[in-house]
């Protein structure tokens, strides 16, 4: 999968509130849902007007200027830098295809599909910083999608969301409970979606995590998944 068709994907299945085209840039409107949905993008070379510009902006909808810069985009990078912005949470993009991933099914009454989401799965998300506002952010995503429930000993201790633009499929939102993880309910889950997006006809399965989150991309580069892609933000201290 290429670098855009995994971007283009993450945004169809994890929309912003609204977009807003300023100049040579995207603006993203978040409603307090996260980097992702709550950043600017551009393709155009950077200059301090332009910059000055998407800030303006931003700060006009209320957001702290957030910006995403992606692989070879160096340029922008050292010109926000000299702007004062400072370095955010490193993401790697993962994916593969669904059949690499949809092999041996989890066990028995390990893993749930439901929609819309339980509130045995707010929970779980809740203890994660997946918030009300996260929450809407599922419920704005179009086409198929699916809220994964997983449990141990028959108590509800993780949750995920998936959902499907075209032939690709989303995995967002991966949770387990503390107590209940190194046990293998993440591997269960993102079994579980690989197996729903198989069923939707998608061909390959992608997913965002931090890369600071090392256990997280331990347990992707061990289900088989590929680091396609790489990005981080750039944010202005105010």
């Amino acid at each position: 999968m290429t670098p855009e068709r995994m971007f283009a994907a993450a945004a169809a299945t994890w929309p912003p509130a609204a977009v807003h085209a300023v100049g040579h840039w995207t603006i993203r409107q978040g409603g307090g849902g996260g980097s992702r949905v709550s950043c600017a993008t551009t393709d155009a070379a950077p200059d301090a007007t332009r910059i000055a510009q998407a800030e303006a902006a931003m700060r006009a909808l209320g957001q702290v200027p957030l910006v995403m810069v992606r692989q070879g985009q160096d340029g922008l990078d050292a010109a926000l830098a000299r702007r004062g912005y400072a370095l955010k949470d490193p993401v790697i993009a993962w994916a593969a295809p669904v059949a690499t991933l949809a092999r041996l099914r989890p066990p028995p009454v390990t893993t749930f599909e439901v929609w819309p989401p339980l509130a045995a799965q707010a929970e779980v998300w809740a203890a994660g910083g997946i918030g009300p506002a996260r929450l809407a952010i599922m419920a704005r995503a179009r086409g198929a999608k699916v809220a994964l429930l997983g449990r141990q000993d028959e108590v509800p201790v993780g949750a995920a969301f998936v959902a499907c633009d075209g032939d690709v499929a989303m995995l967002h939102a991966l949770e387990v409970l503390e107590p209940a993880r190194r046990q293998g309910l993440g591997r269960h889950l993102l079994t579980a979606a690989a197996f729903w997006a198989a069923r939707q006809g998608a061909a390959h399965l992608g997913l965002l995590v931090t890369r600071a989150n090392v256990a997280a991309n331990r347990l992707y580069a061990s289900a088989g998944m590929v680091a396609v892609a790489q990005y981080h933000y750039r944010i202005l201290p105010e």
